[in-house]
């Protein structure tokens, strides 16, 4: 699937779509994702604020889903921790950026080499339309080199 094509199912998946997270871009090569929460009646909380939950989940599936797509068919992916740290009050558009550099890859890659399982934090923040952090998301995902499917040879 293209990431364009993604970027579109994803704003029409109900989780999303009902409560207002749009992703906005995904790059082409699967190594950034930007994704955006407009506050709406049905989003903020009990004060006037964005929901936690909401911001929880802008930030969800992205780093498992860029990760899938950056390493292919021969690693296991999965998301296996999260939390979220709120450090102020969300009253406009917020947004987070996502990037996948060439260096997490690498190391990614040396850590799985032998089939063993790897654990790595990721953490993005996201900001208001003034560019202030309303909340810090800390993401761990499992990462393990899928065992080779081809008969043993014999030496």
């Amino acid at each position: 699937m293209s990431p364009a094509l993604m970027r579109h199912l994803m704003n029409l998946w109900p989780p999303f779509l009902f409560t207002g997270i749009h992703v906005a871009a995904l790059s082409p090569d699967w190594r950034q994702a930007r994704v955006e929460l407009r506050l709406r009646p049905w989003n903020r909380n009990y004060v006037g604020t964005h929901f936690g939950g909401s911001l929880f989940a802008m930030t969800d599936p992205f780093w498992m889903l860029l990760l899938m797509h950056c390493l292919g068919r021969d690693y296991w992916v999965w998301d296996r921790e999260g939390r979220i740290e709120f450090l102020r009050p969300g009253r406009t558009r917020v947004s987070t950026t996502f990037r996948v550099d060439d260096a997490v890859l690498e190391q990614i890659r040396q850590a799985t080499a032998g089939g063993d399982k790897y654990l790595h934090w990721f953490e993005n923040d996201v900001v208001d339309a003034n560019g202030e952090v309303v909340a810090r998301v800390h993401k761990q995902v499992y990462i393990r080199r899928k065992p080779d499917r081809r008969p043993a040879q014999d030496a």
